[in-house]
């Protein structure tokens, strides 16, 4: 019986990867693993942990979600006792970059010694495939641009990207000791609705709506390759059953649009989203709610994936324009807090 389990199941990635999965029914068992901590809204968690539940009352299979800690090594060891999981998708983590710098105990007790407790336990119970959440963020600095896997990224300009470099090591010396065959992703500015609230365009949302400034570092001088949480989700169900075959069993891909928007450009677009949504009314006077700062401690130039490996491993590209996909995200923030109003 393949059974799947998701941590950080009622997360962005992982909520709508959990519920991707039940409304497919492509495993028997589905368990899901959280903390429901309060680094952002829970009521957000909650939701999706509601949507999730509703689709478990049409799933033909098995769901079960634990409420607990990744560092909490007993409680995972219960977790793969009780359920033996063939597929392990490890999304959890203390995500943010800034908040890193003020936090970082919360970054190293989840990113490190949670991701690995979860891979002590894919090794003691005989996971089939690990895969596991990265970041764009490991690029750094990076010069060169597309973003390539085979580039180096031993430089690391924050403590969270920091984590999501150890857990790839991590990830690959386990897969080389013991065989287990593990996938990490290098996720790039994921977006979409019922998002995480820290992220820019949800940020900006929010000040706009109460008349607030919203911050733009670098003075606009940035780029971001934005990628839609629904691409994102359809490339990691193409990942969950295409475990390495190469030895030691562990790769490496990007997971981005490959079309890095400059970050004014993102703003105009999500400006005039919110005006057609009737987020905002048409004469909203958005330069006056701008202020331009310089780059923070950990930002970045440009976050630009080169797809290449991704698409010929697993023919799929994401496809979903910035535009279309803020405007799906305006369209569920109008009904989810403006109708509440």
């Amino acid at each position: 019986m393949k059974t799947i389990l998701i941590t950080g199941a009622a997360g962005f990635i992982g909520g709508n990867l959990t519920l991707k999965l039940l409304k497919e029914k492509i495993f028997a068992k589905v368990i899901g693993l959280d903390n429901m901590n309060d680094y952002y809204d829970v009521n957000l968690k909650k939701y999706r942990l509601k949507l999730i539940e509703e689709a478990a009352e049409n799933f033909s299979g098995s769901w079960k979600f634990y409420r607990g800690d990744l560092s909490d090594k007993n409680f995972i060891l219960k977790i793969f006792e009780e359920n033996r999981p063939t597929h392990v998708v490890n999304l959890a983590a203390q995500a943010g970059i800034r908040d890193s710098f003020e936090n970082p105990d919360a970054y190293i007790q989840s990113n490190i010694t949670g991701f690995f407790y979860v891979l002590e336990a894919c090794k003691n119970f005989g996971v089939e495939h690990f895969i596991y959440a990265s970041s764009s963020s490991i690029y750094g600095g990076n010069k060169k641009i597309p973003f390539s896997t085979s580039d180096r990224v031993d430089k690391p300009i924050s403590l969270y990207a920091a984590t999501k470099k150890s857990d790839e090591l991590l990830a690959y010396c386990y897969s080389n000791l013991y065989k287990i065959p593990a996938t990490g992703l290098r996720f790039f500015t994921v977006y979409g609705a019922a998002g995480r609230p820290d992220m820019a365009y949800f940020k900006f949302t929010n000040k706009l709506l109460r008349g607030e400034e919203i911050q733009i570092y670098n003075f606009g001088n940035c780029a971001r390759d934005f990628t839609f949480i629904d691409d994102v989700i359809e490339g990691l169900c193409r990942v969950i059953d295409k475990p390495p075959k190469n030895s030691p069993p562990h790769k490496i891909y990007n997971l981005g649009r490959g079309e890095p928007v400059n970050l004014l450009d993102f703003v105009n677009i999500l400006q005039e989203e919110l005006i057609r949504a009737e987020v905002l009314p048409a004469d909203y006077d958005f330069e006056a709610h701008k202020k331009f700062l310089p780059a923070q401690p950990g930002d970045v130039p440009i976050t630009f994936a080169d797809m290449n490996e991704f698409e010929r491993d697993f023919d799929f590209h994401p496809t979903t324009s910035l535009r279309e996909g803020l405007k799906k995200f305006v369209a569920w923030y109008k009904n989810f807090y403006c109708e509440k109003i």
